[in-house]
C-alpha cells in the first residue's frame, strides 16, 4: 500500500501546490509593489520552492532542433524508427545535403535505472555533429498495461539485438552506465551466433561490468542486503488509475530517494542557493537550477522482473565476470567477441561505478585484437561527468569520434558460429 499512500499524499497536496503557485505569481507580478522588495521576493521564492519540491515531474522533451554539421547549422527532426511496448528507438535526423558522405550510425543505449533517456540530452547533442544518432527511449513501466506482458533483463538484451538488426550493418553502439552489461551480453550473443549485424564498435561508459572491483556504496548495499530483501522491500504494484495498474514495479521515487540520499548535503545546499538566487533576483542562476532539477527529478518506474534480475545478476552474483551469466538458457561468453572494437571510459571520481569496473570488459573480451582495445579515464569528473558536461564535450567526445571513425567499415574476422552452450537440465 505504500505506493498508493504516496499517490494519495501527492493528490492531497494539490490544493496547496495551486495556492503556492498563485502566491508565487502574485508576488512576482511587476505591477505588485512588493515584487520589488526583498520581502516580496522571499515570499515568492518560498512559494516556488514548496511547489517544486512537492510536484511530480513529467518526462522532459529532448528539444534538439538544431545541430552544427560541417560548420553549418542544420535542422534536426526527432523520429521514432522502431517501437516495442517498453521502448521506442528515436532517430535524430539531420537535414544534411543530399549526396554527402554518411556519418557513422550510432546507437546510444540509455540507462533504464529510474531516469528518462532525456538525461542523455547533452550526450546526444555532443554526438550529433559527428554521427547519425539513435537512442533508446525506455517507457515508464507504470504506463504499460499488464496485457503487454513482462519485461526482464533477457528481454532488454533481445531489444538491443533487434535494434541493431533494424539499424543494419556497420552500426556503432554506446552504452552509458547500467546498459553496459546487457550491451556486452548482446554483442557476445551475436558473435556466438555469427550474426552479420554485430556492431563495428562498442563504447562502454561508466558501466558496472565487474562490481567486485573498487566497490561503491551502491555495490556494497546490494551485496549486503541480498535479492530477497529487495524483493520484499522495494517492489510495489502500480496504483490505480495508471495504465499499468497492478503491474509489479520498482517505483522511480524510491530510486530518486536513493540517489539524493547519497549526496543529500549537496541537494540541500543547491536548494538553499536557489532560494537566495530568487531573493537576489539572479535569474540566470535560478534558471540553471530549474533546468537541472526538472531533469533530475523526473523519474520512471522499472518492471520488478527487470530490476530484480539486474540486481541479482550484476551486483549480487557478479555473473558476467564469473562466466555464469545466461540468456534464455544460453551462456554469455565475451571471449566470443572478435569483430568488435572495444572502447571503455571511466570517471576518476565516479561514486556509482567505481574505477576499474568498466575497464574489466577488456579482461573478458580476450579475443578482440590488441590494436582494437582502448581505455580512457577522465580526470576530475564523477559519474555524471562521464557522459555530460564541458569535460565530456572537450575531452571524451573527440576520443569516441576518433575511435568509431577508425574502426568503422572494417573487414570482419571470418569465424564460424560456435556451438551454442545451454544450461544443464
Amino acid at each position: 500500500m505504500f505506493y498508493q499512500f504516496y499517490e494519495l499524499n501527492h493528490a492531497a497536496l494539490q490544493p496547496a501546490r495551486l495556492y503556492a503557485d498563485a502566491t508565487r505569481m502574485f508576488y512576482n507580478n511587476p505591477l505588485n509593489p512588493f515584487a520589488h522588495t526583498p520581502w516580496g521576493r522571499s515570499v515568492a521564492a518560498t512559494a516556488e520552492l514548496f511547489e517544486r519540491m512537492t510536484r511530480r515531474y513529467s518526462k522532459p522533451p529532448f528539444g534538439l532542433t538544431k545541430a552544427v554539421v560541417d560548420w553549418k547549422s542544420v535542422d534536426v527532426t526527432e523520429k521514432t524508427v522502431w517501437s516495442r511496448p517498453f521502448c521506442n528507438l528515436l532517430r535524430f535526423e539531420r537535414a544534411v545535403p543530399a549526396g554527402r558522405r554518411p556519418d557513422p550510425k550510432l546507437l546510444i543505449v540509455a540507462p533504464m535505472s529510474g531516469h528518462y533517456a532525456t538525461l542523455l540530452r547533452g550526450t546526444v547533442e555532443a554526438m550529433l555533429p559527428h554521427a547519425d544518432v539513435h537512442i533508446t527511449d525506455w517507457v515508464d513501466a507504470r504506463m504499460v498495461p499488464l496485457s503487454d506482458g513482462s519485461f526482464d533483463l533477457d528481454d532488454y538484451i533481445d531489444y538491443i539485438v533487434d535494434m541493431l538488426h533494424a539499424l543494419g550493418p556497420d552500426t556503432h553502439v554506446m552504452a552509458v552506465c547500467q546498459p553496459s552489461v546487457p550491451v556486452l551480453a548482446a554483442v557476445a550473443l551475436m558473435e556466438t551466433r555469427g550474426d552479420p549485424f554485430v556492431p563495428s564498435t562498442m563504447t562502454l561508459m561508466g558501466g558496472p561490468i565487474d562490481t567486485r572491483r573498487n566497490p561503491t556504496a551502491v555495490n556494497l548495499l546490494a551485496e549486503e542486503k541480498g535479492i530477497d530483501w529487495f524483493r520484499d522491500n522495494v517492489i510495489m504494484q502500480a496504483p490505480w488509475p495508471v495504465p499499468g495498474f497492478g503491474r509489479e514495479v520498482y517505483p522511480g521515487f524510491l530510486q530518486l530517494s536513493g540517489f539524493m540520499s547519497m549526496n543529500l548535503d549537496r541537494h540541500i545546499i543547491a536548494h538553499k542557493d536557489f532560494f537566495m538566487h530568487l531573493v537576489k533576483h539572479d535569474g540566470d542562476s535560478a534558471e540553471k537550477h530549474r533546468d537541472f532539477y526538472d531533469e533530475y527529478l523526473a523519474v520512471m518506474d522499472l518492471t520488478a522482473e527487470f530490476y530484480l534480475q539486474t540486481v541479482d545478476t550484476v551486483f549480487v552474483r557478479h555473473a558476467l565476470p564469473k562466466g555464469e551469466m545466461m540468456h534464455r538458457g544460453m551462456a554469455i561468453d565475451p571471449s566470443d567477441i572478435r569483430n568488435v572494437a572495444l572502447f571503455t571510459v571511466e570517471g576518476e571520481n565516479d561514486d556509482i561505478s567505481g574505477l576499474g569496473q568498466t575497464q574489466a570488459a577488456h579482461d573478458l573480451c580476450v579475443n578482440i585484437p590488441a590494436d582494437r582495445h582502448a581505455h580512457y579515464v577522465q580526470p576530475a569528473v564523477g559519474h555524471y561527468g562521464v557522459f555530460n558536461g564541458s569535460r565530456f564535450r572537450s575531452e571524451i567526445v573527440p576520443r569516441i569520434v576518433d575511435f568509431i571513425t577508425s574502426y568503422g567499415r572494417r573487414t570482419r574476422v571470418a569465424v564460424k558460429p560456435k556451438l551454442v552452450r545451454t544450461a544443464k537440465k
